[in-house]
């Protein structure tokens, strides 16, 4: 699928500090009046600046999709592979047949074997289809990810605070110091503008992805160091969301959107999934629901130069970016139901 752009979903959203946060450097500075851990800094808008890796979103945002899949399903991979796990082992080196690390280079490796008519038609499609449902979304070794987070630079310089914490680190055994005193660099104020891009998507992985941002707002876990002793708690603001089908045109008389060279219609207001602009046999291939719609309230227009299709929400409309996961997640419910 990743030779295909059926839909492409892109959140333009803002972090904010809740508290302190911190996401360390990888390094010491040379500067001996520095802290000893020092937050992540890049050359932004002429200047240098804190800023929030995409790598580390990203990292804690697959982290919890994870937690809330193995609470719902199982984590278990079937022996005759007939159902889909929810959330594979990536590290168990154990049980390899549970370990997409494994399994999934086992059959690659026996294709490879075959002789060339033999051959699986379409490798791409069985590798994504065996993917738990997770790795789907965000990657493995065999697959290629799905979302992509964009570097959470800070909205205004200025208005970011900095200060410095000391502490400790204390011996299990002997509760004696075992390192320490040190200190570091938290950041308390401040907001952080980022983007997440997901393309060819299912409504349900879309409403996975809101039901994680959810929970990252509501301070169910946190980002960065320290999380356990109060540390990376953030808000996270919605500015806007815009759903895009780039192989489909708008009528704006009729108010349908069409697939260009199919007969394939929807009403205006529909949100898709990637299965809806599939035939039968290529959703079959992948393991993708075809039917994948659901009626929202994002505002259809034509993209730039007449071809394509873009539905937007934003907090400034009638619609805000609320409605478009609450769409996604109400066919998450009816997946797990399933």
């Amino acid at each position: 699928m990743h030779k295909k752009l059926v839909n492409y979903c892109t959140i333009d959203l803002s972090i904010i500090p809740d508290g302190p946060i911190l996401i360390k450097s990888g390094r010491e500075g040379a500067d001996p009046t520095n802290p000893d851990m020092e937050f992540v800094r890049t050359f932004y808008k002429d200047g240098w600046s804190i800023y929030l890796p995409g790598s580390s979103l990203k990292g804690a945002i697959r982290a919890h999709a994870e937690r809330i899949v193995r609470t719902v399903g199982s984590e278990q991979r079937p022996p005759d592979n007939t159902q889909q796990i929810w959330a594979s082992h990536l590290l168990d080196e154990k049980n390899q047949n549970n370990n997409p690390n494994f399994y999934l280079e086992k059959w690659k490796n026996t294709e490879k074997k075959k002789k060339l008519e033999d051959r699986h038609p379409n490798p791409g499609a069985e590798l994504y289809r065996q993917s738990c449902f997770v790795s789907q979304i965000f990657g493995n070794t065999a697959i290629a990810s799905r979302i992509r987070f964009e570097d959470a630079h800070p909205v205004d310089i200025k208005q970011l605070r900095l200060e410095e914490r000391n502490g400790v680190a204390i011996d299990r055994i002997f509760g004696s110091v075992a390192v320490g005193p040190f200190n570091y660099q938290v950041c308390t104020a401040g907001e952080f503008k980022t983007k997440i891009h997901l393309k060819n998507f299912t409504l349900a992985q879309l409403g996975l992805i809101g039901l994680v941002l959810r929970d990252l707002n509501d301070g169910w876990f946190g980002l960065g160091f320290a999380k356990s002793r109060g540390l990376g708690t953030v808000k996270v603001k919605y500015d806007s969301a815009i759903v895009q089908y780039p192989g489909c045109q708008f009528d704006s008389e009729t108010r349908k959107i069409r697939q260009i060279g199919s007969s394939q219609e929807w009403d205006s207001n529909y949100l898709l999934g990637a299965g809806e602009f599939l035939t039968k046999e290529e959703a079959q291939k992948y393991g993708f629901p075809q039917s994948d719609k659901q009626y929202s309230e994002g505002f259809a227009q034509s993209l730039d130069l007449g071809i394509g299709v873009k539905l937007t929400w934003g907090n400034n409309t009638s619609s805000g970016v609320e409605d478009l996961f609450a769409r996604a997640v109400n066919v998450w419910g009816e997946v797990l139901k399933a």
